[in-house]
């Protein structure tokens, strides 16, 4: 429809499909609490096997999945290591602190282009009233990074230093899909090299909600215990696990044309001098300092134009392709932006 804006903030917007919702409607339920929602634990069963794992977790949302992942492998009062820009340290209003008592270091934000020589100089071992390094938390594909990928080879030697310092790895992998398709890894090869994960259905694959937390039984038995603590028990939550599971079975390869939209758009803003890095995925990021216009301006005229994105700073904004976003509303934003930009 020409009249409808061109969504670009997140792939968190989009709709179900008519083959997801019909999906959702023939679901089986029974009560998740219980441990009685047999499309559920389909889901869970799916999805731990997908990544190599024993066993996985339906939660509500990606901050819970999280949340709950770190409270798994982090004890009160010890230490997580991620990047400062981690979406466990930026986006989740302090619950790592607040309902886990874990205290957080980071190292600074180079999105998906980390060092692991520069994480393990920071591990503190167990001493005199030293708190204690127990895990390091990688995102993957990378938000504020900019959708950037973290090569294989630089999780492997994470997981070395991990194990060098009996550590635990976790990977925030909201995208994971994103990496699996861009760069070709198998699911299972990037389940191996965590010890827990968090997966979620609703960034990308188009899911109207939901994410999972991977682990081995052990963990998941007790990362019901925190789910349900943290007050995300559900009940007959079938109708949203068949999301998932048409999700997975019909949105994972398509990411590859979202990926292509959003490179056609990041050719279109590149002579303006406004793109922050490479596009690898579905987000374009966008810099602004050498530009005239700073973010809340050119989401306004681009809002006028019909093309919605989000701000993240005064100087920063970005462009994220999904679902509902075809090559005609590629087009329209392309054009719109050039508009905008050459002002």
């Amino acid at each position: 429809m020409a009249d409808r804006p061109v969504d670009l903030r997140s792939d968190t917007v989009t709709r179900p499909t008519a083959g997801m919702r019909a999906a959702m409607a023939a679901a089986e339920v029974g009560d998740d609490v219980y441990g009685e929602d047999p499309t559920v634990a389909a889901l869970e069963a799916e999805v731990a096997a997908l990544f190599g794992h024993e066993a996985a977790l339906f939660a509500p949302t990606g901050s819970m999945a999280n949340q709950i992942a770190l409270q798994l492998v982090v004890p009160p009062g010890d230490e997580l290591l991620c990047d400062a820009d981690a979406h466990v340290v930026t986006y989740e209003i302090g619950a790592a602190a607040a309902y886990g008592g874990i205290s957080s270091r980071t190292w600074p934000a180079v999105g998906a282009e980390l060092d692991p020589d520069v994480v393990a100089a920071m591990v503190r071992p167990d001493g005199y009233f030293a708190v204690p390094t127990r895990a390091i938390a990688v995102e993957q594909t990378h938000n504020r990074g900019g959708g950037g990928v973290v090569p294989v080879d630089t999780l492997r030697a994470l997981r070395r230093v991990a194990d060098d310092n009996g550590l635990a790895l976790h990977c925030d992998g909201a995208r994971i899909w994103h990496a699996h398709v861009a760069d070709r890894v198998p699911l299972a090869t990037y389940g191996r090299l965590f010890d827990t994960l968090s997966v979620c259905l609703s960034k990308g694959l188009g899911a109207p909600v939901g994410s999972l937390v991977v682990g081995s039984a052990e963990k998941i038995t007790r990362a019901r215990f925190l789910r349900k603590r943290m007050g995300g028990g559900m009940r007959q939550v079938g109708v949203l696990a068949a999301a998932g599971r048409y999700a997975l079975t019909h949105h994972v390869q398509r990411l590859a044309a979202d990926h292509a939209r959003a490179a056609r758009l990041a050719e279109a803003v590149a002579p303006f001098g406004v793109l922050a890095g490479p596009v690898r995925t579905n987000i374009v990021p966008l810099d602004l300092g050498k530009h005239p216009t700073d973010a809340t301006a050119l989401a306004a005229a681009a809002r006028a134009e019909g093309v919605l994105i989000s701000v993240l700073g005064p100087r920063t904004a970005r462009l994220v392709t999904h679902l509902d976003v075809d090559d005609a509303d590629v087009d329209r934003a392309a054009a719109a932006l050039t508009r905008v930009l050459r002002g």
